[in-house]
């Protein structure tokens, strides 16, 4: 519930409730993989997941628009207001935007480095100009902006056990991972908006090219080529993957449960790719309902475990009015 979340964080002002809470309605509309993994969190810590995930969730509709109602320079100015109004969100609180006074409180509260936003909305104004990338060195850079960052805003709300430098790594390959597994599973639906994630020389080494794509996505008739394309993508993606998942013990262990559930169901895309055999040009892959459920209910035992744990001396951890199930 969006009350006990915010009154967990010690959130008081009723403006600045009402940002979170819209925050929170973005990312349970479009964040259904990321809002499950966010509720196995402590409460006080959802609102500021909800305020990063609703931010990046309002600046990427922007750029992309789905309506195709705005032309590019419309869309840059709506993204150059919003950096605006964040700037000065950042300086001293407020925003004209919910999502920008919940992110600029957030920031403040947790002390996350303004450069890291400046460099998110860069790599939001590349996408609405940029349209391929030739190699996978280019998508990388791009990819620091629109994903390492989000894995190293995080990390401050999370909380480690470890110096924060050592883990940062680890969260930033977590959130490139992430996106890689989305690049994956939207093939079909970038080539839509003129985009190619996948990085050209990738593809070009199996024989694929973007008239390629868009014969296979127009025609709805797959090609050995694109399948084998698609295989190399998904053996890169899950290299990262693995450079990310040592930092999951890197964090506070109240939190760990739901970086692992968010990692296993991220990672369960993957899976319905190659159970679907690539055919994401003509379909989605998505996680079954069934496993997401199972996935989160693993989960629900590890919180569980961990604040027995944690819990304080003498008062039983079942006790405090904490458990995701009761939300």
């Amino acid at each position: 519930m969006t009350r006990r979340e915010l009154d967990a964080a010690g959130i008081t002002d009723p403006g600045l409730r009402s940002a979170y809470g819209r925050c929170r309605q973005l990312n349970a509309r479009h964040g259904r993989t990321y809002f499950l993994a966010t509720r196995l969190l402590p409460l006080e810590r959802r609102s500021a997941v909800h305020a990063l995930y609703g931010f990046a969730r309002w600046a990427d509709d922007i750029v992309d628009d789905l309506d195709r109602r705005l032309t590019p320079d419309e869309r840059d100015l709506l993204l150059k207001r919003l950096e605006g109004d964040l700037a000065h969100g950042l300086r001293g609180g407020g925003g004209t935007e919910p999502v920008v006074r919940a992110v600029a409180d957030t920031a403040g509260r947790y002390g996350i480095e303004v450069d890291l936003f400046a460099d998110f909305l860069a790599s939001m104004r590349a996408d609405l100009t940029v349209t391929d990338y030739p190699t996978y060195a280019d998508l990388r850079a791009y990819m620091h902006g629109s994903a390492a960052v989000i894995g190293l805003q995080m990390l401050p709300v999370l909380g480690t056990v470890v110096p924060r430098e050592e883990a940062a790594p680890h969260a930033a390959a977590l959130g490139v991972a992430f996106q890689l597994t989305n690049f994956l599973r939207d093939v079909g639906e970038d080539l839509d908006r003129g985009r190619v994630y996948l990085p050209a020389d990738l593809l070009a080494a199996h024989g694929v090219d973007r008239p390629l794509l868009e014969w296979s996505r127009s025609s709805g008739r797959s090609d050995p080529r694109i399948r084998a394309a698609l295989v190399a993508a998904e053996a890169l993606t899950r290299d990262v993957y693995r450079d990310a998942e040592p930092g999951i013990a890197m964090l506070d262990p109240r939190v760990r449960p739901c970086i692992r559930t968010a990692f296993t169901l991220y990672g369960g895309i993957l899976d319905a790719i190659a159970r679907h055999d690539y055919t994401v040009l003509h379909r989605r892959a998505v996680v079954p309902r069934r496993r997401r459920a199972a996935t989160a209910a693993a989960g629900v035992l590890k919180v569980t475990g961990a604040r027995w744990r944690a819990a304080p001396a003498g008062r039983p951890a079942a006790l405090e009015r904490k458990g995701p199930a009761r939300d």
